[in-house]
């Protein structure tokens, strides 16, 4: 509905301004689709405003079409469901459980960002891994400071769950612990490993929207992996 009320402002014109608020503002309230709006449905707050923009884009029809439908393509992806992994609703669910607040907040903006925005996603990843190790280590009592980065906070918390590979004898186990270890490590330094200018000369290397899903489907797996041993041992 927004899209048909835009692409009718931006042609022969629209009468629905009212209705154009209000989705807008339902948008914008909700923190799982607002970043996958159209850049000109978050700055115009109004159709005679978004209508003015884009007679500056072009003198005709058709392009200004083409730039709304490209505009709602990301979010009208997600919400078909394209790409989403198979492991999204189950991390949802156990994270949401565990800290919906808190959490499960950082884990859906991760999730919202994993195709449009990828270095975006790479960072929230880590912040979610982040979030989890601290929320855990409050939950246990354990201290931490701000000085800690991620690799240390997990270690932590592995410590504190009995995760650590050090903790287990068993070469199956310790390998997996281990390899968890090695992810979380991996993501901590990713972005910025993709974002250096690599040799003289070089241009940047960005990442792109399959680094965005490896970083953020292996941050939700970690994370769950987590929470739930966490809760396990909090269950008498």
């Amino acid at each position: 509905m927004m899209e048909s009320i835009l692409t009718a402002a931006a042609t022969d014109g629209s009468p629905d301004n009212q209705i154009y608020e209000h989705l807008r503002r339902e948008f914008m309230l909700n923190d799982e689709l607002k970043d996958l709006l159209p850049a000109f449905v978050r700055t115009h707050r109004n159709l005679q405003s978004f209508r003015s923009w884009t007679q500056k884009q072009s003198n005709h029809w058709q392009p200004r079409r083409n730039i709304i439908a490209a505009g709602f393509t990301p979010l009208i992806d997600y919400l078909e469901g394209k790409g989403r992994a198979p492991s999204d609703s189950a991390v949802s669910d156990t994270l949401e459980t565990f800290d919906a607040d808190g959490v499960h907040a950082v884990w859906t903006k991760a999730l919202t960002r994993r195709s449009s925005d990828p270095e975006g996603a790479i960072t929230v990843a880590r912040t979610l891994l982040e979030t989890v190790c601290k929320r855990i280590l409050d939950d246990l009592g354990t201290a931490y400071t701000d000085k800690e980065d991620l690799p240390k906070l997990y270690a932590m918390a592995a410590q504190a769950l009995n995760l650590a590979p050090s903790q287990h004898s068993q070469e199956p186990i310790k390998a997996i612990l281990g390899g968890a270890m090695n992810l979380v490590n991996g993501i901590g330094t990713l972005r910025n490993r993709l974002s250096d200018s690599h040799g003289r000369g070089g241009k940047p290397v960005r990442p792109s929207a399959r680094h965005a899903s490896l970083a953020v489907n292996t941050a939700g797996a970690v994370a769950t992996f987590l929470v739930e041993t966490h809760l396990e041992k909090k269950v008498p």
